[in-house]
């Protein structure tokens, strides 16, 4: 009986001793996969991430077995299944990122809509719900679908947020951040904030359009140096003395370390091609 008071009472202690020393414990928030994350950004929100998975595997397959039959290599193959494997990843990414150009032009239109409708009486769930008739078409359906949720909910800030996961854009996040503080602690400012962020943004949509212009064909020149070389690999491949020189070891290794030299070049051209791009707030 005195060592079970005594085992009580210590641990009365160490929880007492935990709690004036240590900081309590936090579930750290899930973070979204980079799968998921890029098939939002690309706008397709009813592919899942593990369907992502079997496609890149199916593409991969599908680049195996016609490189096996046009060279009759197995090494060949498999190399061209990794690129295949890669290949709809880089679909994606490169349609996240037209699909971004995309809204950062309609951005100042929609913040115009918004403002427009705001100076005529509306409520800021009637503004947004108004945009999926006379906001820019590619944005219409995301908010009919905000104003669905909305009138399904009648929660603003649920709605919001779930607009904002749809949208998938930095430039949204600040709009939809605005629109949500002063929903809950009210403004009389926030026309002017808004026809400052309006013009804010158009300025920002003119200097990108000016560099991506400028950067495009040297993105477009690196993206066919990278290829060329395996194009030319896939044209050798049905030669047979070019098949016997690389199935040596040597030509394994020559082979592997063309892979990696590709792979690093391809980061370092999208590091040096990429603009500046924005971190979300909501994300």
């Amino acid at each position: 009986m005195v060592f079970f008071f005594a085992l009580l009472g210590g641990l009365g202690v160490a929880i007492l001793a935990d709690w004036l020393l240590f900081a309590p414990w936090v579930r750290a928030p899930k973070r979204k996969s980079i799968i998921k994350a890029a098939l939002l950004q690309a706008g397709m929100t009813n592919v899942a991430p593990s369907k992502f998975v079997v496609i890149c595997l199916g593409c991969g397959l599908a680049f195996g077995i016609l490189t096996l039959g046009l060279t009759g290599t197995v090494l060949f193959a498999a190399v061209f299944f990794g690129f295949g494997v890669f290949a709809p990843w880089v679909y994606l990414r490169h349609q996240a990122t037209k699909r971004q150009a995309a809204l950062q032009e309609q951005w100042p239109e929609v913040v115009d809509h918004l403002r427009s409708a705001i100076r005529a009486g509306l409520s800021l769930p009637e503004a947004l719900s108004q945009l999926a008739t006379v906001g820019p078409q590619i944005l219409r359906p995301l908010f009919a679908d905000f104003a669905l949720d909305y009138r399904a909910t009648a929660n603003f800030s649920v709605s919001l947020e779930q607009l904002g996961e749809r949208l998938a854009d930095p430039v949204a996040d600040k709009i939809l951040t605005t629109l949500r503080i002063t929903r809950e602690v009210g403004g009389t400012d926030l026309g002017h904030t808004l026809a400052t962020l309006s013009a804010f943004l158009r300025d920002d949509v003119r200097t990108r359009g000016e560099l991506a212009a400028r950067q495009s064909w040297i993105v477009s020149a690196a993206r066919l140096a990278v290829a060329a070389p395996w194009i030319l690999l896939l044209v050798l491949g049905t030669q047979e003395a070019a098949k016997e020189a690389y199935m040596t070891a040597g030509g394994v290794i020559v082979l592997g370390l063309g892979v990696g030299i590709s792979v690093i070049c391809y980061r370092v051209m999208l590091r040096l091609g990429a603009l500046p791009v924005e971190e979300r707030v909501l994300s």
